[in-house]
């Protein structure tokens, strides 16, 4: 368990609840709070009400009703996550127009789920998390 990173919470959104589950396990042995959604629009309900809570949004781009780019267009316009709050794309959508399109947003890290073990992408959320939160705003 890092302890910079310990306690801190974590909001997951995918569609698939297999993915959450497995990251879920991961992160909670990690010693982070997680919240996980399925359903894109319960996020951003969730981030508008606690965003600046998050130490990390954790999210995927294809999704229904509301893909990865509507939430992440929502959290940039309405100022949803804390500026020491880091956005990380969790997709499988891995090409340089879909990396672009997401770093338009001011994200501040890009995984390809399928080429990603859910340790790596612990090890890579911790980095990002600590590089963040000691970023001058």
């Amino acid at each position: 368990m890092n302890t910079t990173t310990a306690g801190k919470k974590i909001c997951v959104v995918d569609d698939d609840p297999f993915l959450l589950d497995m990251y879920n396990l991961k992160f909670t042995q990690g010693g982070y709070l997680l919240s996980c959604f399925t359903d894109s629009s319960k996020a951003i309900e969730e981030l508008r009400a606690h965003g600046g809570e998050y130490a990390a949004v954790l999210l995927d781009l294809i999704m229904p009703h509301i893909d990865g780019y509507g939430v992440l267009q929502t959290i940039r316009e309405e100022n949803l996550c804390g500026l020491h709050t880091a956005i990380i794309i969790l997709s499988n959508q891995g090409q340089d127009t879909d990396i672009a399109r997401a770093e338009q947003f001011k994200i501040d890290g890009y995984l390809i789920k399928a080429s990603t073990l859910p340790s790596e992408v612990l090890t890579y959320v911790e980095k990002v998390v600590t590089e963040k939160s000691r970023a001058e705003v």
